[in-house]
């Protein structure tokens, strides 16, 4: 996942070598509508023809190390399990705007599988979360593209999904799974979990790098995760007192379409920002913070001083915090 962007760079390394008389064969993006069923048919195939070693941990061994291990299903394997029997499905909305396309497709279904193999301990994170975990990318040839397999390392989810990334469908994953027990720390500074929980998921092209032109991973395909989700922390990323959660105001679990002043930062021809990560979502000039109280927890309780329906820091026209207020 860390290195499997290929850079500008390289493409035109790629293009110089070429002679300059080779015919140079420009080939449109696929529509998001095209290939999605064509990656379902491909996941399921491989879901009704594969394998993990769910006895194992059904009945784990001695030294076990939980982890997934993946076959097919032929000769001696012949009567075991499919992945089929074990997945449940989830579906999320893909538009074009999320990749490097000259067409508009708007609301695209596509289908996820995951499952859980070990059942965490713990909570589970959300879609707009840091997760801490180990994992293994794989396409469903059996290619590895990239692994963590020990220690662990931080995946701002929030990030991952953001267009042009190209892995929306590990945070849509990951949102399915519990994290491990407190985390406990090691004399070197390090720390241990235990009874973390264990999953795979499966998502299509559309979730993931889509058209992109990478080493690792062909164009349209379909990826696999074997994770193991060791610990999260919740985020609250422009630090306004709502948790980043809380800002994805249609609740389809897509962060950067919900953008409540859109329209003022195209007529001052600003940059446009998420209100996750806009510190005055409603771009009246006054902070978010200012326009929220919090409960004796710590949670953020929203006003409506114009009684219009609409809250305070979502709504441009509500009466402003005091100069008091403001000033501190």
């Amino acid at each position: 996942m860390r290195k499997v962007l290929v850079t500008l760079g390289l493409l035109l390394v790629l293009g110089a070598c070429k002679k300059e008389d080779d015919p140079v064969e420009i080939v449109p993006p696929r529509f998001l509508s095209e290939v999605a069923p064509e990656n379902d048919a491909e996941i399921r195939a491989f879901l009704d023809s594969h394998f993990y070693n769910y006895e194992d941990f059904e009945n784990p061994p001695a030294n076990f190390d939980f982890r997934i291990v993946l076959d097919t299903i032929a000769g001696d394997n012949s009567d075991k399990r499919p992945l089929s029997e074990f997945v449940q499905s989830g579906t999320t909305l893909v538009n074009s705007f999320e990749f490097t396309v000259d067409y508009n497709e708007t609301d695209i279904e596509h289908t996820y599988y995951y499952f859980t193999a070990r059942e965490g301990e713990g909570p589970k994170p959300s879609v707009a979360d840091s997760v801490f975990v180990r994992y293994q990318g794989q396409l469903l040839d059996g290619n590895l593209f990239d692994q963590v397999a020990d220690g662990g390392v931080w995946f701002d989810l929030a990030q991952i999904q953001a267009p042009l990334q190209g892995f929306r469908g590990f945070t849509e994953g990951m949102q399915h799974f519990k994290t491990g027990g407190t985390p406990i720390v090691n004399n070197d500074g390090t720390f241990s979990v235990e009874n973390y929980g264990v999953g795979m998921f499966i998502f299509p092209s559309g979730l993931g790098g889509f058209n992109s032109l990478t080493a690792r991973i062909p164009q349209y395909s379909p990826l696999i995760f074997q994770v193991d989700l060791l610990t999260y922390n919740p985020t609250d990323h422009d630090g306004d007192g709502i948790p980043s959660i809380q800002e994805d105001l249609n609740g389809n679990g897509y962060l950067y379409d919900d953008n409540t002043d859109a329209d003022y930062e195209n007529d001052i021809n600003s940059n446009r920002f998420a209100d996750f990560l806009d510190s005055d979502d409603d771009g009246d000039g006054y902070r978010t913070r200012l326009e929220i109280t919090f409960d004796q927890e710590g949670n953020p309780v929203f006003l409506d001083t114009d009684g219009d329906g609409i809250f305070d820091h979502l709504d441009a026209d509500s009466w402003p915090p005091s100069a008091e207020e403001e000033d501190n």
